[in-house]
């Protein structure tokens, strides 16, 4: 039997997206501070700030289908813990909160959400701020529901070539795969494009006096002037520690916003590549799933951080903090929330155990509970003392990998209606 052209193909797949329930919107908001202020790359005191290269923005992609909802929304900070994306829940009642996936994309060069200890008694957040900010955010998702249109989706997932990202403990050990959802529009163009990949965004850093979204500014630029429509980026296992790829041949690091054009542009460029022969799925089944879940603090440092800070994290009686654990079934793609930056190790087993093709984790999203470590290595390498430090404890990822594979297991596999 003779192929069908793919101009005609395509041709077929827009026209049946009059008939299909499935709809997508996005809508961005920015967010840099005026006046700017202090940025944070992780724990401790914040660093002023007197120029600002790029605007930081939050954005968020809706999908719907015949009722069913889920956002996923990008936000330009380090983290974005659960205390703050409940705020953001509670303004968008259209949809249900555990249905809204807040993922930060992990600049080092945007104002502190979790309120770190400042160093002089004090807190390095500015309230006033996040509180502009919670509302900005909800403002997304509501723009996004208003743009909500009859879409196809394109979903691939390959290697993303060249100098983008390495492990900065042992380079070769990280995850070169990139993922990207790409909403279609009755005109057969992108409006939006998702990118899922595992990388450290801080090529500026937090010490150079400059708020940045660093080189996800660049990735959504070339996005948008190279016709995938609006950029929206989700994180994925980056941890330990996955870094933007800036070494220069000679020695040293290239630490400026030329190199944030150069990495975020070539990411941008490969994931339109790995997507663009994609099939166009007019109808995709889409399920949203959500449990709760727990885990011990056992990290005297960030036990401090959450009973100090001005922001309300709250513990159980058995000192444990809970978390939204999603999954998303979208066409044959599975998707899986991480509330932290879990190690390369646990996303490539956590990929190979679910049940999509492809499967895409999002790191750093519905909480930022800092590194997640297996049991074997928390503690065991002193290249690992940081990382450790920074850790709720021991047990974080055991809870994870068990507490994922067992309530993908109890689920319809993805492609079903």
């Amino acid at each position: 039997m003779a192929r069908l052209p793919s101009a005609l193909v395509l041709a077929l797949s827009l026209t049946s997206l009059v008939h299909a329930s499935f709809r997508a919107g996005i809508d961005t908001r920015v967010v840099t501070p005026d006046p700017l202020l202090p940025v944070s790359g992780g724990i401790g005191a914040s660093r002023p700030t007197t120029i600002k290269q790029g605007d930081l923005t939050v954005r968020a992609l809706v999908l719907d289908q015949d009722g069913t909802r889920v956002a996923f929304v990008s936000v330009d900070f380090l983290g974005f813990p659960k205390v703050l994306g409940d705020r953001v829940r509670a303004l968008v009642p259209s949809m249900p909160g555990t249905n809204i996936l807040i993922g930060a994309t992990h600049t080092h060069s945007g104002p502190d959400c979790y309120g770190f200890p400042d160093g002089k008694g004090g807190m390095a957040c500015d309230l006033p701020y996040l509180d502009r900010m919670v509302k900005d955010t909800a403002a997304a998702i509501l723009g996004a529901i208003e743009h909500l249109q009859p879409a196809g989706m394109r979903i691939a997932s390959g290697d993303a070539k060249g100098r983008i990202a390495y492990n900065y403990y042992a380079p070769d050990l990280y995850d070169p795969r990139c993922s990207v959802i790409q909403c279609v529009g009755a005109d057969g163009r992108p409006f939006a494009t998702l990118v899922n990949y595992a990388i450290h965004p801080e090529v500026i850093g937090s010490s150079r006096g400059i708020c940045s979204p660093d080189l996800i500014g660049p990735l959504y630029d070339q996005i948008s002037a190279s016709g995938g429509g609006t950029g929206i980026f989700m994180n994925s296992a980056q941890g330990g520690m996955v870094t933007a790829d800036n070494r220069r041949t000679g020695g040293g690091e290239a630490n400026d916003w030329a190199e944030c054009g150069r990495i975020g542009k070539l990411l941008a460029d490969e994931a339109l590549r790995i997507v663009a022969t994609a099939p166009v799925e007019a109808d995709p089944p889409l399920q949203v799933y959500a449990r709760t879940l727990k885990f011990p603090v056992e990290s005297p440092r960030l036990l401090a951080i959450l009973k100090a800070s001005p922001l309300g994290y709250k513990t159980d009686a058995e000192g444990r903090v809970s978390t939204t654990l999603n999954v998303v079934n979208l066409g044959k793609a599975q998707i899986v929330s991480i509330p932290g930056e879990a190690l390369p190790n646990i996303g490539y087993y956590l990929k190979r155990k679910l049940r999509g093709n492809p499967n895409l984790l999002f790191g750093l999203t519905n909480d930022a509970f800092g590194y997640i470590l297996t049991r074997v290595d928390w503690g065991s390498f002193e290249r690992y003392s940081y990382v450790t430090q920074t850790s709720l404890g021991e047990r974080t990822g055991e809870i994870l990998i068990d507490e994922v594979l067992k309530f993908v297991g109890e689920l319809p596999a993805p492609g079903s209606r």
